[in-house]
């Protein structure tokens, strides 16, 4: 979506709270008229060739024999008439010129001494379309049935290979795509480029008409698509929107070797933008592209390329395997003889810890492992698991980005991708130190009044963003402005720091209340877009950097200074309910005001946005108050708090106003509208919510949403990354466009919902890991220094993280909110924890706590949680006889002298009864105060 295109969405604000969030969404998004069809290449005249087999309805276009459509057997689309198709189907028409992408594509990168001057020169089959020519002779090989075969050659030219494609059923019934590449010339060939466009209806653009589709259209009309780029053992999944199943799964096609090397986004002739993320193919060979365009970027897998001898035939496959449902793709994998790898706590590894990884080799043997640096991972074996897999300890020794070669004896190579972070505890306190230092802005003289405050932070040249065209990034408001500083307020829930919070505490005073928020008038409470604004004439003698300030981000002050986006509040919320917190639990940490202010104001800004301030007959509540708010949890937090307080009039308030938001939601299929027409942000609130009022119908529609874009793959960038594509444009350093955003604030929003499910449902270890990982997510974004970016670049020509903080913020409060340590007892896996190291013996079983927070535990075979409004946990030892569970509590410290603990039982597991500390403490607000001691504290809990 172009700037100019939400700054029109942007208009229509005051009037979108009124309307059912469908209809908005297609407000904002829909443009009247579509496009001219290009001039059409591909044959759709001419009909199709129709296949029947045993996993899908297949249709091939038969001029060009790309997919026409992959339907799997038994599902429904839209309605229960329609059959519910992978691919892009519906959007043919729209199409059918050069330069669209369709699964059954080639692309070649070839170089020949006396070819074309010896320079690498590009092939695709669709670039320039001809129907595709018979391949007389063709024999599929035995126990396969040919569907179809082509040769290439009139769509390809000139090239010195002949390329023939085929469609075949293997002989365990499976679709397979095969290419045959053949050296028609008389000198070798290098082919330095070979890939496969994996075209799947992510198209939530319906290019027939050049508008959006409904949120229902999409839902159960499109899919997304996720790699693993794990060479050999690579695969891509395809899942839908809604989360249902089936899944596609694509693999190497077996007697082939076809490694997913690289994913490389393809220069198709759809338009990219916020309702469509690209076409993209599974590159074979990527040499030729990583020693030019990709040269200064370190390449997930090493970039490698081959050579055909004149006359050598190679062959290539890609073979489509179907899960039953989203949970079902690792056993579809291992069904099918794939190595399938599962990391806990995941793959991002902080030095601390004692990760696992566990392999199901499959009918191989695992040869070697190898570290790539060279001891970035220290790998050991560690016997195997009571479920079968093979298990490795793994431990992180080298600071940034490792990958785990995995070869095994038929020669399969397999690369497992993890990043090393610093301790959890050390990298978020080095946050907290250069947000109030690096970051921490404090010149009086600023004309926009924002000092003291954390601002938004360039690390390309190490310095405080004070402008940019798009007024939100430098004017402390949006994610993209408000990220920082709502990072640093929620590093000190996590980890307080007296000397932080002191500043903080001015950033309040000052900044926050009468300049972000407004602290007087008819507009107290309300939360203004920006205090940066372009506007030469109100700051006379301040000179605004060079840059194109005509357009409509560059916001004057009475755009600056509205007060309309619902998105801003949650921010605030989140910035005095920390204080409060910290006020309330930690006596002498916080001095500006006294705990109620911070929860009053708290609980003002909240019914400024839900129109509690509104006059007789007119209009409650800001734009975007009816969707799913990021970091929109809080208002949950709020509420809980308000209770405890006993503010029984303001928690009715809250109650009130969120039931009708429920409400609503409740009413629609998929209520998941924003300012984009698909967006992976209300989930988490609408989940929370729903789940609240018990709207139980709908959370299950949330979390499957989430499901449906937030994957489990053994890659640190790819799992639990909740998906986000845009945001380049709107929170991050000038230039960004539309790219995958690796471990954007998505990740750890939708941590949220996700966590809280598999804490009432523990036997569901596949919400642990894609939740724990979006969590984690947050934290390997920390550089060695404490510099929190926005997110990571996936394409391949950039792979690095961003130069802003930007939007950071949305993901450091899911952190903030989920960190714990999780411990399970899998039966695939036996006693493992996630955020902690585990030790069996004596009856009992032992696990340090190392998450960054260390004030949640989680302990899943008893369905109990564990948790500190202050002081922190050492460890925590389980008897997995007597369900008897032992704390080890910190020490006193200057502002802990006692502990408040809360227990909870949010799971009903069978066999265990209710727990309760041993001992008699003091009750306050619902928990224990626990005294603690110039030494260790263990609490005991038992069963009653």
């Amino acid at each position: 979506m172009t700037f100019r295109t939400r700054h029109l969405l942007l208009a229509v604000v005051a009037v979108t709270a009124a309307l059912p969030i469908t209809t908005y969404t297609l407000a904002r998004q829909g443009r009247a008229g579509a496009p001219p069809p290009p001039q059409p290449t591909l044959g759709l005249e001419h009909g199709t060739l129709d296949f029947d087999t045993p996993d899908f309805t297949l249709k091939l276009v038969k001029d060009s024999q790309t997919i026409a459509a992959l339907e799997p057997k038994g599902a429904k689309g839209i309605d229960p008439q329609t059959p519910f198709d992978f691919t892009p189907a519906d959007q043919l028409t729209a199409r059918q010129g050069d330069r669209f992408n369709h699964l059954g594509d080639i692309t070649l990168r070839l170089r020949q001494d006396g070819w074309q001057d010896g320079a690498w020169v590009d092939l695709a089959s669709s670039d320039a379309r001809a129907p595709v020519a018979p391949a007389p002779g063709y024999h599929a090989p035995n126990g396969y049935r040919l569907l179809a075969a082509a040769d290439l050659t009139p769509t390809l030219k000139t090239a010195p290979v002949r390329v023939v494609r085929s469609w075949m059923v293997d002989p365990s019934n499976r679709l397979v795509l095969h290419f045959e590449l053949r050296n028609t010339s008389t000198a070798p060939v290098a082919v330095g480029g070979l890939g496969f466009p994996v075209v799947f209806n992510n198209m939530i653009q319906n290019f027939t008409t050049n508008r959006a589709r409904t949120l229902p259209q999409a839902h159960e009309i499109c899919s997304f698509f996720d790699p693993y780029m794990g060479e050999d053992a690579g695969y891509l999944q395809v899942t839908r929107l809604s989360g249902a199943g089936p899944a596609l799964v694509v693999v190497p096609e077996p007697g082939t070797r076809t490694p997913f090397e690289a994913f490389r986004p393809l220069d198709d002739a759809s338009r990219r933008g916020q309702t469509f993320e690209g076409a993209f193919e599974w590159t074979v060979f990527s040499q030729a592209y990583a020693e030019n365009e990709w040269k200064n970027a370190a390449q997930w897998n090493a970039a490698s390329s081959m050579t055909l001898a004149p006359g050598e035939t190679r062959a290539f496959g890609l073979r489509f395997l179907v899960a039953g449902e989203i949970r079902g793709i690792e056993n579809t994998l291992a069904a099918a003889d794939r190595p399938v790898a599962v990391g806990i706590p995941g793959y991002i590894v902080p030095m601390d810890l004692d990760a696992k990884l566990f392999i199901t080799p499959g009918k191989r043997k695992v040869k070697s492992l190898q570290s790539v640096p060279a001891g970035a991972l220290a790998v050991t074996a560690d016997g195997t698991a009571k479920g079968g897999a093979l298990q490795y300890l793994v431990r992180g020794q080298q600071w940034g980005r490792a990958r785990l070669t995995v070869n095994y004896d038929d020669g399969t190579v397999q690369t497992i991708h993890y990043d090393v972070t610093k301790p959890a505890a050390e990298a978020v306190s080095d946050m907290g130190r250069f947000l109030t230092s690096k970051a921490w802005y404090t010149d009086t003289t600023d004309p926009f009044h924002r000092a003291p405050s954390v601002m938004n932070y360039d690390r390309a040249h190490d310095r405080v963003v004070l402008q940019d065209t798009r007024a939100w990034i430098a004017g402390l408001s949006d994610e993209g402005g408000a990220g920082a500083w709502l990072a640093a307020m929620m590093k000190e829930f996590v980890q307080p720091d007296k000397a932080e919070i002191d500043k903080l505490s001015q950033f309040v005073d000052q900044v926050l209340w009468g300049r972000i928020q407004y602290s007087d008038g008819p507009r107290m409470y309300g939360v203004r877009k920006s205090v940066f604004f372009y506007q030469p004439d109100l700051v006379p003698g301040y000179t605004y950097d060079p840059g194109n300030w005509t357009s409509w981000s560059s916001w004057n002050k009475a755009q600056a200074d509205a007060v309309n986006r619902a998105y801003d509040y949650p921010h605030v919320v989140a910035a005095y309910w920390s204080m409060y917190r910290l006020a309330r639990n930690y006596p002498g940490l916080v001095t500006a005001h006294p705990w109620q202010w911070y929860l009053d104001h708290a609980f003002n800004t909240v019914k400024y946005m839900t129109g509690g301030f509104a006059q007789p007959g007119e209009r409650g509540g800001v734009g975007y108050v009816n969707v799913g708010l990021m970091d929109g949890d809080i208002f949950v937090m709020l509420l809980d708090d308000l209770k405890r307080e006993a503010w029984t009039e303001q928690a009715g308030y809250v109650e009130g106003a969120m039931k009708r938001r429920a409400d609503r939601w409740n009413s629609e299929a998929y209520p998941f509208g924003s300012e984009m027409a698909w967006d992976s942000t209300g989930q988490e609130e609408i989940y929370a919510w729903t789940d609240y009022f018990g709207f139980t119908h709908k959370s299950a529609v949330a979390l499957n949403s989430i499901l449906g874009y937030m994957p489990a793959i053994p890659h640190w960038g790819y799992n639990g990354n909740a998906r986000r594509y845009w945001d380049f444009i709107y929170g991050a350093a000038p230039g960004g466009g539309i790219e995958r955003q690796i471990h954007h604030y998505g990740s750890g929003i939708n941590a949220v919902p996700v966590l809280r499910e598999y804490r009432e449902h523990p036997a569901d270890e596949y919400l642990l890991r894609i939740g724990y990982a979006g969590s984690m997510g947050a934290l390997s974004a920390i550089d060695q220094n404490g510099f929190p970016s926005a997110a990571f670049h996936s394409y391949p020509w950039n792979l690095s993280w961003d130069d802003y903080i930007g939007d950071y913020g949305p993901n450091f409060f899911g952190h903030a909110v989920t960190t714990g340590t999780y411990i399970i007892n899998s039966p695939a896996y036996g006693w493992q924890a996630f955020g902690g190291n585990v030790k069996e013996g004596g009856g009992w079983v032992t696990v340090d706590t190392l998450d960054s927070m260390r004030r949640r535990v989680y302990v899943a075979p008893l369905g109990l949680s564990v948790t500190l409004d202050r002081g922190t946990f050492e460890r925590v030892a389980i008897n997995p006889t007597s369900h008897a569970v032992r704390l080890t509590l910190s020490p006193a410290s200057a502002f802990t002298s006692s502990a408040l603990l809360r227990m909870t039982q949010p799971a009903v597991v069978q066999g265990i009864g209710t727990f309760r500390v041993t001992g008699t403490f003091a009750e306050q607000r619902g928990g224990l105060v626990i005294p603690l001691k110039q030494t260790a504290t263990i609490v005991e809990i038992g069963i009653r």
